[in-house]
């Protein structure tokens, strides 16, 4: 599975039900494993984000389809990194001719 990075921000309506985030994260992630999807971690950070998301999918359509699922809710908006683990770079390197 392809890993992916999601760096998040509350929306006004997401910074006004904080409250909840711990219970959409939890419903974040059974919405993610319905679509194929597994969402490895969140973590509530400090500075330009609010939260970071690492979420593997199989595919990059799901992982879309997993992202607009969760920013249609209204509570975040996304910026998603495919991440590649050392395994992968090795091959890129190995394709790259390196």
């Amino acid at each position: 599975m392809a890993t992916y990075v999601a760096l998040l921000n509350w929306t006004d309506q997401g910074v006004r039900n904080y409250k909840d985030t711990a219970a959409r994260a939890d419903s974040f992630a059974a919405a993610a494993h319905k679509l194929g999807a597994e969402v490895v971690d969140i973590y509530w950070t400090v500075g330009p984000y609010d939260l970071v998301a690492v979420v593997e999918a199989p595919d990059e359509e799901t992982a879309t389809a997993v992202l607009l699922q969760l920013g249609g809710v209204g509570n975040v908006r996304t910026t998603t990194l495919r991440a590649f683990g050392k395994e992968e770079m090795n091959r890129i390197i190995a394709k790259a001719g390196g």
